[in-house]
């Protein structure tokens, strides 16, 4: 069915679909969560013992605390992937992005960025090669790499485990109707940032992962999705929604139609203006 939807600069789908920005305002993405990067199972300055990669890290982050954990000079992760083998998809082009499956990883004594980039991607196949993906992949008229680029986009954009299967059947609906897909989390990772707000500018950005100006799926995953985003990727439930803004914690909206999402952007908005209110009339302690 052909959408009348209303232009691309009030339609604002946003990082973890917090904010929607309608017009010309700008959009504030949500705050990043502070995560251990390190386990350590003794005391003391004793060498760590595992290696945490939480769900959602970027490659650039994966390969930074690969550097720290193993303490090599900055830089040196990134340039072992050439000579580290990993068995990436086709489609990947020798990229690891979403196949550094999250998860904690014992570190050997005699532990490489080489044996913990290949113990990361085969951790991935085996998770993601198995019978239930790929058949949820064809079920949904893709292939494994694109359903992780999928579940990579819910990771980013999906404020709560319960709100991840709904914003992989947004991101379907947007796709079967020929929608831009219009998520912040796409430009963020083209700047390489996660939490700043998205303007209008942002939004002209020339690149492959400005999901406002290229129609389609962005050319790879934009960070390393765990089970449960995989899981919504390949069967999300059935809806017709086409947005979703997320008006306080806990309370995230989708929305079938343009007005409805109005509705509750201005919601959202009423909101923000009222914990500003209450911000700026707190006493200075």
């Amino acid at each position: 069915m052909q959408m009348n939807t209303p232009p691309r600069s009030t339609i604002r789908l946003t990082r973890r679909g917090r904010v929607a920005l309608i017009a010309t305002g700008a959009v504030v993405a949500g705050t990043a969560v502070a995560v251990p990067l390190l386990s350590l199972e003794s005391e003391g300055d004793a060498r760590p013992t595992s290696l945490v990669i939480p769900e959602g890290w970027r490659s650039g982050q994966i390969y930074a605390a690969v550097d720290k954990v193993l303490a090599l000079p900055v830089g040196t992760t990134k340039k072992s992937i050439a000579k580290a083998g990993l068995k990436l998809p086709n489609d990947a082009e020798g990229n690891p992005e979403g196949y550094l499956f999250p998860a904690t990883y014992p570190l050997k004594e005699k532990a490489t960025p080489e044996s913990l980039l290949s113990f990361m991607v085969n951790t991935a196949n085996q998770k993601f090669n198995g019978a239930p993906v790929a058949a949820g992949a064809q079920r949904n008229a893709m292939n494994v790499y694109q359903a992780v680029t999928i579940a990579s986009i819910v990771q980013a954009e999906a404020a709560s485990k319960a709100d991840m299967g709904k914003v992989a059947r947004v991101i379907f609906n947007r796709l079967e109707r020929g929608m831009p897909l219009q998520m912040d989390s796409t430009i963020n990772y083209a700047l390489n940032r996660a939490t700043l707000k998205t303007t209008t500018s942002d939004t002209r950005l020339d690149s492959p992962y400005n999901s406002y100006q290229r129609m389609g799926l962005p050319p790879t995953p934009i960070d390393n999705p765990g089970e449960d985003a995989m899981r919504a990727a390949i069967n999300p439930p059935p809806g017709d929604w086409l947005y979703f803004v997320t008006v306080k914690p806990g309370d995230t909206r989708f929305a079938a139609t343009y007005e409805e999402h109005q509705r509750n952007v201005a919601e959202f908005n009423a909101a923000q203006k009222n914990a500003a209110q209450k911000n700026s009339a707190s006493p200075t302690k």
